[in-house]
Parts: structure tokens; C-alpha cells; sequence
């Protein structure tokens, strides 16, 4: 029984310590978060974001994003935020090889090696881009998204 309470102090533990939430980013851009009008906030709080919002307010809506990347042309620089979906899809198992064991019969008094089959299961790691958002001029320029169909 006390090993019930370490583990719900630590998994509270983890969990306040974990990924960025809504109101951490909020907290962090407390200035901005609080200049903005209730519907822009409720936006935000929503994870939509729209043409014209500035770094501030898509960080708060959605994060720190996964990769940056600056764009400079003859007449502007363009600043890009891409942010990733994960999954992972099991593959089933997969044959490894063989282990080899001696083992040791008292009856004979002799050692015997054997062979296991080893197998293991696959996982496949994958990432897709899910969302681009260009930044001109300290605000969002445009938005791409993947379409599915």
C-alpha cells in the first residue's frame, strides 16, 4: 500500500514536468496572450491559427515547431515553421538469427549446445509534415497543410 501513493507523486511529477501544454505557452506569452481579444484567445486555446498572427500567437496556439527553416530572396526573407505528426505501425515479428546455449546434463556428464531461434517484433517509425506556416515581415504569410483524401 505504500508504494501506491510514490507512484501517483511520481507520475504527477511527470506529468507537470512533461510536453507543453496550452497554458504553459500561454503563461510564457502571458504579454501577448493577454493583449488579445476573447475570440482570438479562444482561437488559440483551440490550436487554429490564421494570416496576420505573429510568432507569439502560434507558439502559444501550437507550440515550438520541429524544424525552422529562413527563406531569403532578392526582396524578402521568408521564415518557416514546420511542425510533424508521429506514428508508429508494428510490422510483426522478425527472425534475428539463433542463440546458442550449452547446457550442462548431470545424468550423462556432458554439455550439449543448442540453438534457439530468435525473434524479435518490428516497429516502423514514421514522420509526416503536417503543418507549414511562412512568416513575412513578423507575420503569418500564409498556412500549408497536407490534404487527405
Amino acid at each position: 500500500m505504500k508504494i501506491a501513493p510514490l507512484l501517483l507523486t511520481a507520475a504527477l511529477l511527470l506529468g507537470a514536468t512533461g510536453c507543453s501544454t496550452f497554458e504553459k505557452r500561454a503563461q510564457e506569452k502571458a504579454d501577448t496572450y493577454a493583449s488579445l481579444d476573447t475570440a482570438t484567445q479562444d482561437k488559440l486555446k483551440r490550436g487554429e491559427i490564421e494570416v496576420g498572427n505573429t510568432p507569439d500567437m502560434v507558439y502559444i496556439a501550437l507550440g515550438a515547431p520541429d524544424r525552422k527553416l529562413s527563406t531569403r530572396s532578392a526582396d524578402q526573407d521568408d521564415e518557416t515553421w514546420i511542425y510533424n505528426s508521429f506514428s508508429r505501425s508494428y510490422q510483426g515479428p522478425a527472425f534475428l538469427g539463433y542463440e546458442r546455449s550449452l547446457i550442462y546434463n548431470p545424468r550423462t556428464k556432458r554439455h550439449y549446445v543448442i540453438y534457439e531461434p530468435v525473434v524479435a517484433d518490428v516497429y516502423h517509425d514514421q514522420e509526416e509534415e503536417r503543418i507549414r506556416i511562412i512568416f513575412r515581415d513578423g507575420k503569418v504569410f500564409a498556412i500549408e497543410q497536407t490534404k487527405h483524401s
